[in-house]
């Protein structure tokens, strides 16, 4: 059973591919061959920006959450040989100050379903019935719709599949070791739980990196999303961070 044959589905992804085409086609004076990528990025920009918002959110609840670790760590103290009532003092503690463990996750949520309309665009060889025009398309030469891991796999990697790629990978680990270094949690004195251990801290520090890994196996195009993604969200947390800063913790001002 194809998913994508779904009535509603297939409405959406044709939809989708009338829109991007007819941008790629607008571009095609200004960008050439690049059109379609052009018109990934700028697409990338138009959902950053709609999200803008969201980010704003996102930065008050970490703001929120930083200030009440100190009263959650007294809280973890005083309730650890009792679960049940630890997460009930903690979802009180959250309500009472209106906001949530989970406050913040919304702009990965929303960016998903992108991601996949993305990805599904530039792997079916047909849409709706009619052929893809998008996989004729190109970035420096390189493929829109072939994944890195499938070009080395399938035996069809050219320099510029090589040379765009790496690019794209480079930015992104770069961008994952500067927020690595920039938005470290700093370490707090007394603090015990699990989630400050040093091996946690070392494993939410690979997950900067997790972006790259997954951009190899998806299609050029899905990619380049992420690539401009990632850029934006580390230039949007430097910004929100200086509007929103987080309380110093105990062992800084002492």
């Amino acid at each position: 059973m194809d998913i994508f044959a779904f009535p509603p589905i297939a409405a959406l992804l044709n939809a989708a591919y009338t829109a991007l085409t007819g941008l790629s086609t607008a571009l095609e004076p200004l960008a050439g061959p690049s059109a379609a990528a052009l018109a990934v990025v700028l697409v990338t920009l138009l959902v950053r920006a709609l999200l803008i918002p969201v980010g704003i959110s996102q930065a008050r609840a970490e703001q929120t959450r930083a200030r009440l670790a100190p009263r959650l760590r007294e809280l973890q103290r005083r309730h650890k040989k009792n679960p049940e009532r630890l997460q009930k003092e903690m979802m009180e503690l959250y309500r009472s100050e209106n906001t949530s463990p989970f406050a913040g996750m919304l702009p990965v949520l929303a960016q998903a379903p992108v991601v996949g309309l993305l990805y599904t665009l530039f792997l079916r060889p047909e849409i709706a019935g009619h052929p893809n025009d998008l996989l004729a398309h190109d970035l420096f030469g390189a493929p829109l719709g072939t994944s890195l891991v499938s070009a080395l796999f399938g035996g069809t990697a050219t320099p510029a599949t090589f040379a765009v790629f790496g690019v794209l990978l480079a930015v992104m680990i770069a961008v994952a070791e500067v927020t690595r270094r920039v938005f470290r949690p700093a370490p707090v004195e007394g603090d015990d739980s699990p989630l400050s251990s040093p091996g946690v801290l070392r494993a939410m520090s690979a997950l900067h990196y997790l972006t790259a890994v997954f951009a190899a196996f998806v299609p050029l195009a899905a990619a380049l999303y992420l690539t401009v993604t990632v850029v934006w969200t580390l230039v949007q947390r430097v910004v929100l961070r200086r509007r929103f800063p987080l309380p110093e913790p105990a062992a800084a001002r002492a």
